[in-house]
């Protein structure tokens, strides 16, 4: 279900705060589209955050260290990677209005990003926003093999570390179904919802909206005692991704 609206040069963040409360999101035609539609599916791609598959092959790629990650190291970089057009992919729904909207969210402290690097070289990573214990994940992207699999497994590691309870994925795909995403029709998603803003929900409506999980809980945890733990770099070294290589499939 989607409802356009008309043409315009930008977004209004508070506005698409209260939308993202509501369930529903803004998408665009393509790249150079002037206006933007709300999108209410009706059937949810949402990730259980313990149900997360973590394969054997990620397992590997992710101890081997074969990306370095960063959390808001290059967020406009990342929005502009998820935009461009790829052999895979010519043409996406991430236009100029949303693409201004989330940089002003990221200044604002709501939206993040994720990004995998080989060298100097951003490959791969993600983006989303944070809204009471819920994030919502935009896009991912890829330019190396495993690079937004490896995003994708540190965020959700993260919002376990943050006391995030829902990660909205907006769509289930082939590839994200192998990540552990699943469906669920709307009136499900929108009760998983009210349960995640939880609070935030009522600073919305007098313009005060928060976040309630804590997305950088994950950098200020203790090493975790489990034996091998410490050879995975960055924020995957952290207890919470130690549980989560515990657990592949």
């Amino acid at each position: 279900m989607s409802h356009p609206l008309p043409p315009q040069l930008d977004l209004d963040p508070d506005l698409v705060l209260r939308a993202y409360a509501m369930g529903v999101f803004p998408m665009a035609d393509h790249r150079l589209a002037a206006s933007v539609y709300w999108v209410e599916p009706k059937l949810r791609g949402i990730l259980p955050l313990d149900d997360f598959h973590l394969s054997r092959s990620l397992r590997k790629t992710i101890l081997a260290g074969r990306f370095r990650v960063t959390v808001d190291a290059a967020f406009d970089a990342i929005i502009r990677l998820c935009a461009e057009s790829a052999a895979d992919r010519p043409d996406t729904w991430i236009n100029g209005p949303i693409e201004r909207v989330f940089v002003e969210l990221h200044r604002r402290g709501f939206a993040h990003s994720i990004e995998c690097w080989n060298g100097e070289q951003l490959v791969g990573g993600l983006y989303g926003l944070a809204l009471g214990r819920a994030f919502f994940g935009e896009s991912m992207v890829t330019r190396v093999r495993d690079a937004s699999k490896v995003a994708f497994a540190h965020l959700v590691a993260r919002l376990k570390a943050g006391g995030f309870t829902l990660l909205d994925c907006q769509f289930q795909t082939e590839h994200l179904a192998t990540l552990g995403v699943v469906e669920v029709p709307r009136d499900d998603y929108v009760a998983l919802l009210g349960a995640a803003l939880g609070d935030s929900a009522a600073g919305l409506s007098l313009g005060a909206p928060s976040v309630d999980g804590d997305f950088f809980a994950l950098d200020r945890s203790p090493e975790p005692p489990a034996v091998g733990a410490g050879t995975v770099s960055g924020p995957l070294s952290r207890k919470v991704i130690a549980q989560l290589l515990g657990h592949t499939s």
